[in-house]
């Protein structure tokens, strides 16, 4: 009888354990602030994985092998009492299949995140209602902006649903006292980043995650010349971009610091692709001019 009752709280812990979406590691970088107490950041630190790791974020069921491998780095530059000042980067990356190789999706940095937190305090979030706090609510909006921009690499536009509760997560935030949240804060503001993932304009590229991830590069163990061929295609339609205003259009910034350093490797050695790469260097150099050096040495 000991035995079954073992067993039933081991499949318990394990159903458990491969429901949530992440795997997470989170870091609290505190070298800028002066202080006594340091223990409040490691236990804010334990707090955030915690929660970024055990909360249930979807409906969805994923298998270890599934889950999201993320970073999330605070860089709090400030401190008054309960308030702190901060800069999140937001780090997440995918397998590719039958490889040992991650892929990077996500590599950039917000740098609004204020916030007010009180040691250990449970971090509680709620998708319908704005925290007040600004922690979980900024946290959950780049969660769901991670689980989207993953489900992209894997399905035309599948991280539509998270995206739009992301989108959520900012008109909860409407009228709080916390900058970053609304368009008005510029470009980089959550509200303007997700309107535009969300816009048709944004298709293309929507589109590019699928066919660089799940046909181009999960496709490059079955046949290089072919991958190289679908990446380099799905590279030449961002010359959408270069028809309109899109020099602030944030989704692709995040495009290329995330991947410019994987282009540069897929494009620079092993089976040779017949991509148009003249026309894949000029399209990249017209999008992000800073990477130019990179693009400059692309070849077949």
């Amino acid at each position: 009888m000991n035995k079954i009752k073992l067993l039933i709280v081991c499949l318990m812990v394990t159903a458990v354990a491969s429901a949530q979406e992440f795997m997470a590691t989170v870091t609290v970088d505190y070298q800028q602030v002066q202080g006594s107490n340091n223990q409040v950041f490691q236990t804010l630190e334990k707090s955030l994985r915690d929660f970024i790791n055990t909360t249930k974020w979807t409906e969805g069921r994923y298998k270890i092998h599934e889950k999201i491998e993320a970073n999330f780095l605070v860089i709090v530059t400030g401190r008054s009492g309960s308030t702190y000042q901060a800069r999140l980067q937001v780090q997440s990356r995918r397998p590719v299949y039958n490889s040992t190789y991650y892929t990077p999706v996500l590599n950039f940095v917000d740098a609004n995140f204020d916030f007010e937190y009180t040691e250990f305090e449970e971090l509680i979030f709620n998708p319908r209602k704005f925290s007040g706090k600004n922690l979980t609510d900024v946290i959950a909006y780049y969660v769901y902006f991670a689980l989207g921009m993953d489900s992209d690499t894997f399905q035309k536009e599948g991280g539509t649903p998270y995206f739009n509760i992301a989108r959520q997560i900012t008109t909860n935030a409407n009228g709080s006292r916390y900058t970053g949240w609304g368009e008005i804060d510029g470009n980089k503001s959550r509200a303007t980043l997700i309107n535009n993932v969300m816009k048709s304009d944004n298709s293309t590229l929507r589109n590019l995650y699928y066919q660089y991830h799940r046909v181009g590069l999960d496709g490059m163990s079955d046949n290089e010349t072919k991958a190289k061929n679908t990446i380099g295609n799905a590279l030449l339609t961002l010359s959408f971009y270069q028809k309109g205003n899109y020099a602030l259009f944030y989704p692709l910034d995040i495009f290329f610091m995330a991947k410019k350093d994987e282009i540069s490797k897929i494009f620079s050695g092993g089976m040779m692709s017949s991509v148009d790469i003249a026309g894949v260097k000029e399209v990249l150099t017209a999008l992000s001019p800073t990477n130019s050096q990179l693009w400059n040495n692309l070849k077949k």
